[in-house]
């Protein structure tokens, strides 16, 4: 990724240089660093190259490597010009949409990413790159803006704890058949598209492809021969392609005219238009077939490559190589005859070439046109003229052939890399139509639904499932739940109810289940209406930063002000337990400010689902328009809970804390303890609460009573009676003792 900082403004281009992919932005609005973060959380680059401004804002390049952890370099600020002669000459300039870019005026910061890029490659590659012929340039609102906090939480392409595949998105809609595919389907998941109509399109081609199982069927047959052609275009234009590279391409496109073929009598928009552009590429493939034979060596400069027929000269060569061993044979015979010497015989050793080989109980019979070469203990060795010639022209003809065939080759590789443009475009609609089949198997697989895409702003999910979890769990297991967010009344889901219940899944599923509808994917839920939208943000969890020297509750602060900065009525945003990190009335303070100001349709107005420990924002209800209350259901069973894991409507006040505190194995005599504990604070709580508006009553107006010493005192006090050896009698006196301290 090359980045080109100008003032607060940011030009941003990346290429994958193994498949020649290039894609370039600008980044030009408010709270552009935040956005540039979120462009290299899209892609993950490996290496980034930076223009000196950016590489002299220490504090911009310790958060880029606190964050990626990757490799940055400064080059030269002439490296990035914002010449366009060089890209309009060279490369095709496209937008997003595929047509064809004339005017860079509104786009320099763009030019300057590209050509900071182009000049790096060109620099350590030391050769032209033909597969990097196509640079698109794209807008980052076509896109679905996911900020790093939301891919890391959603666990789109990798799990937070280990990074690994298994346990995220892509590892449940991975049913790609090329690796091509595989890459393409990572990409769509970390762009989710906003057009409607893209969107549709590939939901169209989907329900295609699920619903006609023998289609499918024939797709993936003939996908699974498909090698990965874009990886085998970079190697011929790295120039380091070898012949088994090219059996490989060439296996793959003989797979095309069949898929063509298949695709012929389909009816989806998408998929027709794959069918229409989808290039055969039968010169191409005829071109490998008629010069590389089937199983060819690995090594390019030890001949044997070239088939039989492609040149006449190589041909030739190759008959003196195989005809040379008869001809040695025939000679062997001859001499044998001509000297009546029996035991003599053709030899060939790297030293001294062909000879012939004489005992030396035979010596006299040697006749003198034999020209002795070497001597040996038992025998002597000779040369004809006859054979000399015969060595010249058997092991000349070798050398000739092994160098004739590498040149052979050598043009046929230069002539493939004209034609990577055509190879590219074919590679591409395959891996469309991999990741499309791969959506049909899972829906198929895992009883998806085709979602409806609106523009309402409503998402409105019956029987939803967190797709990981599951795949995780037995078939069956997994309790539905259902959704509805709109602009209106229903902006704002309080979301109360115990630890582990399954608030967090509920809503990491309504946010997984509205990307995957807008990445083209059916969903995991009975019906879905879905109306697009344009961010999801998320603040789940917290870890200590201390490596920038920031806390807990500091990395959540920062995570709000950022999604209360950028959210905006057509975003969703999930907010899990906001305020935890700080004392209590702190935590409840900003969590209602939060909810108060998301809910405000002047202000932000975002879907928003906001799970809370504290239950006094349940009284939001009723004050604040847009907001409702919901719960997870919990079954109590004497001192136990089973939790339903089912959202309903209404707030709850139970926390059920020790209650998860014994499930997950603390030792009994510590889950009694802290009952005890429970009940105590309960109990003053209570009485404080009593007291306190009994107080309220008497004082005027305005006037508030914060330190009530006598009612703390009353309550420790009653912590310290013991019921169980009271008198009745006693009880009578105690109690008549503590109303009288109260009065």
């Amino acid at each position: 990724m090359s980045i080109f900082k100008k003032g607060i403004y940011f030009g941003v281009a990346v290429c994958d240089v193994s498949t020649g992919e290039f894609y370039a932005t600008q980044i030009n609005q408010n709270n552009n660093f935040e956005r540039l973060l979120d462009e290299m959380s899209r892609f993950t680059p490996a290496e980034i190259i930076a223009n000196d401004l950016l590489y002299s804002s220490t504090e911009e390049i310790a958060k880029i490597k606190e964050r990626f952890g990757l490799y940055i370099s400064k080059v030269d600020e002439n490296s990035f010009s914002t010449n366009t002669d060089n890209l309009v000459a060279n490369y095709e300039i496209v937008t997003d949409k595929g047509e064809k870019v004339n005017r860079f005026d509104d786009k320099l910061f763009t030019v300057s990413a590209i050509n900071g890029l182009l000049d790096y490659l060109n620099q350590t590659q030391k050769i032209k790159l033909e597969h990097i012929n196509t640079i698109q340039i794209y807008n980052t609102n076509k896109y679905m803006a996911l900020d790093i906090s939301a891919r890391r939480n959603l666990e789109i392409t990798e799990r937070m704890r280990d990074k690994s595949k298994k346990g995220t998105l892509l590892w449940v809609l991975d049913k790609t058949s090329t690796s091509m595919g595989g890459r393409m389907l990572r990409r769509w998941l970390n762009d989710p598209l906003i057009d409607i109509t893209e969107i549709r399109n590939r939901l169209d081609a989907v329900e295609e492809l699920k619903n006609n199982l023998m289609l499918r069927g024939d797709i993936i047959e003939n996908l699974k021969k498909v090698y990965d052609i874009e990886r085998l275009i970079g190697k011929i234009s790295y120039g380091n392609a070898n012949a088994r590279d090219m059996i490989s391409l060439k296996n793959s496109i003989k797979q095309l005219p069949e898929i063509k073929s298949i695709l012929s009598t389909t009816s989806s928009k998408l998929i027709q238009n794959l069918y229409q552009n989808l290039d055969e590429l039968k010169d191409v493939y005829t071109l490998i077939d008629r010069a590389i034979i089937e199983d060819p060596p690995i090594s390019v400069k030890e001949g044997g490559m070239i088939k039989k027929g492609y040149n006449e000269e190589v041909d030739e060569l190759k008959s003196a190589t195989t005809d040379g061993k008869k001809w040695l044979m025939e000679l062997e015979v001859k001499e044998k005859e001509q000297t009546g010497i029996k035991n003599l015989k053709v030899g060939f050793n790297k030293v001294f070439g062909y000879f012939i080989e004489v005992t030396k109980s035979n010596l006299s019979q040697v006749p003198e046109r034999f020209i002795r070469k070497q001597t040996l203990t038992n025998a002597e060795r000779y040369i004809t003229e006859e054979l000399k010639n015969l060595e010249d022209k058997i092991l000349g003809s070798q050398e000739k052939l092994i160098n004739l065939e590498y040149d052979l080759f050598l043009e046929i590789r230069c002539e493939l890399a004209k034609q990577i443009k055509r190879i590219q475009d074919s590679a591409n609609i395959i891996s469309t139509l991999d990741v499309l089949t791969s959506f049909a198997t899972v829906a198929e697989d895992l009883n998806y639904t085709k979602p409806t895409m609106t523009e309402d702003g409503v998402i409105d999910i019956k029987g939803g499932r967190h797709p990981v979890i599951e795949k995780m769990l037995p078939s069956g297991a997994f309790v539905e739940n259902d959704t509805y967010l709109d602009k209106e009344g229903d902006r704002l889901s309080i979301i109360t109810g115990p630890n582990m219940a399954g608030k967090s899944t509920y809503m990491r599923q309504v946010a997984l289940i509205t990307l995957m509808a807008q990445v083209g994917s059916f969903v995991p839920a009975s019906s879905a209406n879905i109306g697009i939208v344009d961010k999801i943000f998320t603040r789940v969890g917290a870890s200590d930063d201390l490596s920038m020297g920031q806390s807990t509750f500091m990395v959540e602060m920062m995570e709000v002000a950022n999604i209360l900065k950028e959210a905006t009525s057509d975003s969703l945003v999930i907010l899990d337990e906001i305020g935890r990190g700080t004392s209590t009335y702190d935590g409840l303070s900003i969590a209602w400010a939060v909810a108060t100001y998301i809910a405000d349709k002047e202000k932000c107005g975002a879907k928003t689902l906001f799970a809370t420990h504290y239950h006094e924002l349940t009284q939001l209800e009723n004050q604040v328009e847009g907001i409702k209350n919901y719960s997870i259901a919990v079954k109590e069973k004497g001192e136990d809970i089973i939790f339903l894991r089912k959202i309903v409507q209404g707030g709850t006040d139970e926390s059920y804390g020790i209650h998860v505190a014994k499930l997950a194995g603390v030792p009994a005599p510590v889950v009694k303890k802290a009952n005890e504990i429970l009940k105590s604070l309960e109990r003053k709580s209570a009485l404080t609460q009593k007291a306190t508006e009994k107080e309220n009553k008497k004082q005027p107006a305005g006037q508030l009573d914060l330190y009530n010493y006598k009612l703390a005192e009353l309550a420790h006090e009653i912590d310290k009676i013991n019921l169980n050896e009271l008198t009745p009698i006693e009880a009578l006196n105690t109690l008549v003792k503590l109303k009288e301290s109260v009065s």
